[in-house]
């Protein structure tokens, strides 16, 4: 090693190794490690060729490690002149694989990187150590984790976006503890508080605290139950003395505000003064930025190989630290079975009747898809995918108006981005092939997110994160493939350029419908892109991202895909081929759904609405997807009937039904469900965590001419996700010859490909008898 460089190397090591030490002793080995190193003339480098290196940037920086096309490539360590240090892996010059990187303050973390950022499992440790140990996304605290406090406190579970944020428990120093629900660092949700004294509280829970229904216990078995709210006018409740508790007790709920919550204050915890990519160093070329120093070259051989992380590199223009996945279960049925004989008597199966009886049987859950994982023949198109939209969702941009120019909806409103392997200006190095990136109509999808309360991160984090893609089946004749968001939130859809041309060309209208109706139950977009593959090929694949109807927590038992045709409508599988993910067709469907009063009136409303919408701008051949989860199953597989109330489901305390006495309350199990979790109702909307009863139908042996079943009195307590899909078809001369030929073949009316009017009063008449009112 040359003396000036010996000299410098430690004159850094002294300095960081003594603000380290101030403080907390730490390491006990040097900064660099004992080098030995040959002393050859200065060279140029070989293109590909991996060496070791030693170098002093003019900035006072100093790297050292294994040197490749002018930056770091393998194993190294650099030491910033402010004494930060990072000792790891490297991939062209970002931080990539495992690492470690040092603050002056003698804070550190360790585990993974990709791209300068920290990503992956990781440890980071304050200088007051204050310690999280857990899962990270961009620089964010994200998934499981755990987090010593300074103070004592301690936290585990979800974490998002940096905060807790999911299921968690947080245990403070005094003894005090919260299980439960968390959203943006703060207590929100249903959880429980259990104090050190033996007190607790159970119930919902709003910005940190108690809001809505709630039971206070103390130790000795008194329990306050009620409405809570910070506004005394708001709150009430009775309260419940124990046996043992004699004489007045002259106790205020708002105590529990301004007394026992004062000392259950979440700690902030310890910032990071600087982000690792924050500190990343553009690369460029040799005799620009570094002065050289002699090296020692070292040709890479076999048993000494660069250490490169297969990663899909990306940059995202944020570093803030401001940051349950259960799988869709499509159940098939068992039409026709013996097993159906004991849901009815022997009027309902008489023969004269004709009725074919069904048994319900709920399949174990399974989670749709495949990962698309390396080797995967799209596993390239994945990392393009993801690319794409980290860079269009990233692009700086002003703020936006909800009122749009016309000129956004210009057809020719595109920004093609080049996106070669070794990076650009604009784009990250990457190790998937050389391709072209097409946004369309960027400002109105961009919009249109905003308008659907899409967090740009989360969206970002949702499709772009550690987690691969799932491919799923074609459910259709289409032939577009289908890849859903390991979180479940997003759909990816490949589209024909037709496709594309109807997006287009509707999506003025479509913006305007979707702003005009919340409520409204037509797919959400919230981007349509293209991806050029080069080379002879010249391959483009058109794509659009939408929202998924079934990302929810609760199973999806049953799932039904509803024109209101018949030709061709069922299942062609037998019975005993059908798989849980099986969708269902129309005449597939044996439940009649009921709705509240209330929601059945507005779904009526909606629905109207969104077929006009679809019928003016031409649009056909589009379903309502129906999602069906059985709030109650069996230990063997099957839901379990309720008794058939005359008021349905409507407010805990607006379905209190009488017994036979008259004098003891019952509640159906849907109700005394949203009793004990009222967060459930706030998240009910149209489509969306639907309490209803499905009553369970039979078919005629004739069954093609009759699309609803006979209703049997049978009744399900069921929560319903739907929402009307497939709205990418319009009247065109292919659909129109489609209706010709099948006219002459077959019912004119049974068919799927017929005028745009008549196709919307087909389908209205149809769903709103498959859908009806709770009486």
């Amino acid at each position: 090693m040359s003396k000036e460089f010996s000299g410098i190397v430690k004159a850094w090591e002294f300095t960081v190794k003594k603000s380290q030490a101030a403080a907390k002793k730490r390491a006990k080995n040097t900064i660099f490690a004992t080098m030995s190193v040959a002393h050859v003339d200065d060279e140029l480098d070989t293109p590909g060729e991996v060496y070791y290196a030693e170098k002093i940037l003019n900035n006072g920086d100093i790297y050292t490690g294994q040197w490749s096309d002018n930056c770091p490539n393998g194993h190294g360590k650099y030491l910033w002149s402010d004494g930060c240090m990072y000792v790891g892996d490297w991939v062209k010059g970002k931080t990539m694989g495992k690492g470690k990187f040092s603050w002056p303050s003698g804070a550190t973390y360790e585990g993974q990187f990709k791209n300068g950022y920290m990503d992956g499992e990781g440890t980071y440790t304050g200088c007051s150590n204050d310690t999280y140990r857990g899962c990270w996304v961009i620089n964010m605290k994200h998934g499981k984790g755990t987090r010593d406090y300074v103070n004592g406190d301690h936290y585990e579970g979800e974490w998002r976006r940096g905060q807790p944020d999911g299921q968690g428990r947080y245990q403070w120093n005094n003894g005090n503890q919260y299980i439960g629900q968390w959203r943006n660092g703060k207590m929100n949700g249903n959880g429980t508080m259990i104090w050190a004294n033996g007190n607790r509280y159970d119930g919902s829970w709003e910005d940190g605290f108690p809001k809505g229904n709630g039971t206070y216990r103390w130790g000795d078995g008194s329990f306050y139950v009620g409405i809570w709210s910070k506004d005394s006018g708001e709150q009430s409740g009775t309260y419940y003395p124990s046996s043992s508790r004699t004489g007045t007790f002259d106790w205020d709920p708002q105590d529990v505000y301004s007394i026992d919550l004062v000392e259950c204050q979440i700690s902030p915890g310890e910032r990071i003064s600087v982000y690792p990519s924050q500190k990343m160093v553009s690369w460029p070329c040799e005799g620009e930025f570094l002065q050289k120093l002699p090296l020692a070259k070292t040709p890479r051989s076999n048993d000494a190989k660069s250490r490169r992380n297969s990663v899909d590199g990306y940059s995202w223009g944020s570093e803030a630290d401001t940051s349950s996945n259960n799988g869709n279960v499509y159940s098939g049925q068992e039409r026709e079975s013996s097993e159906g004989l004991r849901s009815f008597s022997a009027d309902d199966l008489d023969s004269s009747r004709g009725l074919r009886p069904h048994c319900i049987k709920i399949q174990p859950t399974k989670k749709p898809g495949q990962t698309i994982s390396k080797g995967h023949k799209n596993y390239e198109l994945m990392l393009n995918l993801q690319l794409g939209i980290r860079h269009s969702v990233g692009r700086p941009a002003p703020a936006t108006s909800l009122d749009l120019r016309a000129t956004a909806f210009d057809t020719k409103e595109k920004i093609w981005t080049k996106f070669p392997p070794e990076g650009s200006k604009h784009t990250p190095p990457h190790q998937s092939s050389d391709f072209k990136w097409k946004d369309y109509c960027p400002l109105v999808f961009r919009t249109l997110r905003k308008l659907f309360k899409v967090d740009p991160a989360d969206y970002m984090i949702s499709l772009c994160g550690n987690d691969a893609l799932r491919e799923l089946s074609s459910p259709g004749k289409s032939g577009s493939f289908f890849y859903l968001t390991n979180d479940d939130k997003y759909m990816i859809k490949t589209l024909k350029k037709s496709e594309v041309k109807v997006l287009l060309g509707m999506l003025p209208a479509y913006y305007n419908h979707v702003r005009a109706f919340e409520n409204t139950l037509v797919t959400k977009f919230f981007g349509l892109h293209c991806v050029k593959v080069n080379g002879p090929a010249q391959k483009k694949v058109r794509f659009v991202i939408m929202g998924n109807l079934f990302c929810t927590e609760y199973a999806i038992h049953r799932r039904f895909d509803l024109k209101g045709s018949s030709h061709g409508r069922v299942t062609e599988k037998p019975e005993s081929q059908i798989e849980s993910t099986t969708t269902l067709k129309d005449l597939d469907l044996n439940f009649i759904f009921r709705l509240q009063k209330v929601w059945f009136q507005e779904f009526c409303r909606q629905v109207d609405r969104d077929c006009d919408f679809l019928e003016q701008e031409r649009i056909m051949d589009y379903s309502l997807l129906v999602g069906v989860h059985f709030r109650e199953v069996s230990g063997s597989g099957e839901p379990v009937t309720t008794e058939m109330r005359s008021s349905g489901v409507r407010t805990p305390t607006a379905n209190v039904d009488q017994g036979g006495d008259g004098s003891t309350p019952r509640l159906s199990r849907a109700d005394m469900d949203l009793l004990f979790d009222p967060s459930g109702w706030a998240s009910i909307r149209l489509g969306i965590n639907m309490p209803a009863k499905a009553e369970l139908t039979m078919r005629r042996s004739d069954f093609e001419a009759q699309l609803v079943g006979e209703p049997t009195g049978q009744y399900y307590d069921v929560i319903l996700f739907f929402g009307i899909i497939d709205i990418l078809q319009n009247y065109d001369i292919s659909k129109k010859l489609e209706h010709a030929y099948k006219a002459f073949q077959y019912d004119p009316t049974s068919i799927s490909a017929v005028d745009p009017k008549q196709y919307s009063k087909r389908f209205r008449d149809f769903i709103l008898k498959v859908f009806a009112e709770d009486t």
